[in-house]
């Protein structure tokens, strides 16, 4: 997301400086608004666990006094938010104006990271220090509020997704996947944490036996391997195509006829958004922010967590109705395109940037 957000202000003409331990895994666009800063991480025998924090507050510092930045953006509360506060006090200390300092909250700062009595205080003081904060969600500012038991204003503005034009066609995608023209593919992309419930995912798919013609296809974020002992023992065989560690996933999407999401919780919901920009309708758990993204009966279908039973029913429906499921998809990909795209979220960030610039 914010690899995005800086692709898009470079291509409108901003100067755009990525500050980070490595270059951001979707920047590989060249731009002559565009910049990255290697922060340097030493792992001196004297400290146990190498530190992130530190020398990226040198670093933020040091791009500071280089190039004057009007907005250092930062994405999660810790470390980020908490490094680029200590740079400014640097900053500060060293006679050099300090930019301002926006924080985008995405969720495990605040639903995971927060709850942890170890982390709790300098989560909320990074929080309450930013100059600006904003969450992607309205789900998401009210568990921040309620976590941190904070007064801070926090802006909601969407995460975006601009769907590249896919270089495969669908037929010759599903080809490579051995998927029939009569098959129904569903497609699931995520990092496979805990917190996506890829058993309920698995358990959704193994009570589809009965359709013959419906294929999983999952994109592995993340390591699939522990889960391959549960699929042996759902017999889902060929029923299920896993892939790891995607990079073209508009190839896949595009070759998809429904997405299926099982998280326990989801701030925003990332990988629905970019499902239904390819005319995908959704089966999706009725979690956090999901509801903000699609709309029930509308875009796809939501299900109370855990209930595996009524998604597989909900999946069996799409299958078995191909005008609906083609219904369901063009509204699904209307609303990514009208609520949700770059065209309207970039300007949304802009006006806070400039909002926030103008405070004193």
């Amino acid at each position: 997301m914010a690899t995005n957000l800086g692709l898009e202000l470079a291509l409108l003409g901003h100067q755009v400086h990525f500050i980070s331990y490595e270059s951001p895994f979707r920047l590989e666009k060249k731009h002559k608004n565009i910049f990255f800063h290697k922060v340097q991480i030493n792992e001196y025998s004297l400290f146990k666990y190498p530190d992130y924090t530190l020398p990226l507050a040198v670093a933020i510092e040091e791009v500071q006094k280089r190039y004057g930045l009007d907005v250092v953006h930062v994405h999660y509360a810790v470390p980020h938010a908490t490094a680029a506060l200590l740079a400014k006090r640097i900053m500060r200390q060293n006679g050099i104006q300090p930019p301002k300092i926006i924080t985008t909250l995405h969720g495990t700062d605040i639903t995971l990271l927060a709850k942890d009595p170890a982390l709790f205080e300098i989560i909320k003081y990074s929080v309450e220090r930013s100059n600006g904060v904003t969450a992607v969600s309205q789900n998401l500012k009210n568990d921040t509020i309620k976590f941190l038991k904070t007064e801070k204003d926090i802006e909601v503005i969407y995460n975006f997704y601009s769907p590249p034009a896919p270089k495969k066609t669908h037929n010759a995608m599903r080809r490579e996947l051995k998927i029939k023209d009569s098959d129904v593919l569903a497609i699931h992309l995520s990092n496979v944490r805990p917190v996506k419930r890829i058993p309920d995912l698995l358990k959704v798919a193994a009570k589809m036996k009965t359709q013959k013609n419906f294929k999983l296809l999952i994109l592995s974020g993340g390591d699939f391997k522990p889960f391959k002992p549960l699929v042996k023992k759902l017999k889902l065989g060929k029923q299920l195509i896993v892939k790891e560690n995607v990079k073209d996933i508009e190839n896949y999407l595009n070759a998809a006829d429904l997405g299926l999401y099982t998280s326990e919780t989801e701030s925003f919901g990332m990988g629905i958004l970019e499902t239904m920009s390819y005319e995908n309708p959704i089966v999706s758990t009725n979690v956090g922010g999901v509801p903000e993204v699609m709309e029930e009966g509308k875009s796809g279908f939501l299900l109370a967590l855990g209930d595996v039973s009524g998604m597989a029913n909900k999946v069996k429906l799409l299958v078995n109705n191909e005008n609906l499921r083609k219904q369901m998809g063009q509204h699904a990909k209307k609303i990514a395109c009208e609520k949700f795209c770059s065209k309207v979220v970039v300007p949304q960030y802009l006006e806070y940037y400039k909002k926030i610039i103008e405070e004193k």
